[in-house]
């Protein structure tokens, strides 16, 4: 088209300083371009012609469309979020070098260093970059095995505590590693959750290597093991397990008599964990309630007395349901009316609970039907497994 110039002439840069996404405190500029946009202009040679509607409307559109591209790019949240994980990446192969020189010893020595500078003040965030570093060399050390930029990424995101979709042999298991030893510096315990006893003795054996090299204790939670070989377990810095022997475990504790009884780390038995397979434990298994049964216990006498209370009490007035998950939520008149009839000035009170008691009759009530969730057999109530019971 000669004659016409509907190139982009100038560019504006603009500094933003900022922080960055969830869980980071790390400050970063983003630098980015506006372009000024040149109209179409004519040449000497072609000044005496006259302009033609057609081409100026498609040059215009043109360049409207450029700038709506790049307005629309610099306002996604998701582009900030992908530059600075970005950023992160640039930063960890930062330290690679100067990590590579380091000898065994000097390596493992990172972890004290990490835990000495989370003692004087610093964050995770801070030491992320560096730490996430010293995870690749392990890895490269002990597995032949150097995490890629994008598993960094994935590392970054597992941290921040977000779902990272990687497809099979795309290295997940090797993503995790990164993540579970940042968040096991703080000596608060991580568990590595996996589908089946299988995988978690392969994960604990296998990735265990990269984290036991840097000075890392690495436990293992399966099925026939002894309370106090779990309770060792589950206070080594990082532990892998299966979604039901957790479930199951964190159940029992619960039961449990004594605090010599119990396994798991209390009073804070969950501090950070990372979920392989995500969407099979969470969504599909997670529909299937873990059940688990105890001896009677003198709160038992409650419960027939609860169940009588959740009878007088009207739904829509003295409490509402949610459908979506099951719940209970009792309004102001029905916290009066319970606590008139159980002669409590506070359902809560720690010294006399019945809040639990009838919350739970009000949900036997509402949401659990003879021969559909439960059958009576032998004079005992035994819960259905609805997606079980579906598919035989």
């Amino acid at each position: 088209m000669a004659g016409f110039s509907s190139a982009v002439s100038n560019t504006t840069f603009f500094s933003v300083t900022s922080k960055s996404h969830q869980s980071s405190s790390r400050p970063c500029t983003y630098f980015f371009a506006v372009p000024t946009i040149s109209f179409p202009l004519l040449s000497s040679r072609t000044r005496c012609r006259p302009l033609t509607p057609t081409l100026i409307t498609a040059s215009l559109k043109e360049n409207l469309g450029l700038v709506t591209k790049t307005w629309g790019d610099f306002t996604s949240l998701n582009y900030w979020v992908v530059r600075d994980y970005y950023r992160l990446v640039e930063y960890v192969n930062s330290f690679e070098s100067r990590i590579q020189k380091l000898s065994d010893e000097q390596l493992t020595a990172k972890t004290a260093e990490f835990r000495r500078r989370l003692g004087k003040g610093e964050t995770l965030a801070n030491i992320e970059a560096e730490a996430f570093a010293v995870v690749r060399e392990a890895a490269k050390r002990k597995l032949g095995m150097r995490h890629f930029d994008v598993q960094i990424i994935g590392g970054a995101v597992l941290n921040d505590g977000s779902i990272a979709e990687m497809k099979t042999g795309e290295g997940k298991t090797l993503v995790s590693t990164l993540a579970a030893y940042l968040n096991a510096l703080t000596g608060e315990g991580v568990h590595v959750v996996t589908v089946n006893d299988y995988l978690a003795q392969r994960d604990a054996e296998w990735m265990g290597r990269v984290h036991r090299f840097l000075g890392l204790s690495v436990g293992l939670i399966q099925r026939g093991m002894k309370a106090k070989e779990r309770r060792s377990n589950y206070r080594c810095d990082i532990t892998y397990t299966n979604n039901s022997e957790l479930g199951f475990d964190y159940l029992r504790d619960n039961l449990a008599g004594s605090s010599g009884q119990l396994v798991m780390r209390w009073p804070k038995p969950f501090h950070f964990a990372i979920v392989d397979e995500v969407d099979s434990v969470l969504i599909d298994e997670g529909r299937n309630p873990l059940l688990i049964s105890g001896e009677a216990t003198t709160d038992a006498a409650r419960y027939p007395v609860a169940a009588k209370v959740a009878e007088l009490l009207m739904r829509g007035l003295h409490y509402n349901i949610e459908l979506k998950d099951n719940s209970v939520e009792l309004t102001e008149e029905g916290i009066a009316l319970a606590e008139m009839a159980l002669e409590t000035k506070d359902l809560w009170d720690e010294n006399d609970p019945w809040a639990r008691f009838v919350m739970n009759a009000l949900k036997a009530k509402e949401f659990y039907r003879q021969d559909v969730q439960y059958i009576v057999k032998n004079g005992k109530a035994l819960i259905i497994n609805e997606v079980m019971n579906k598919f035989s």
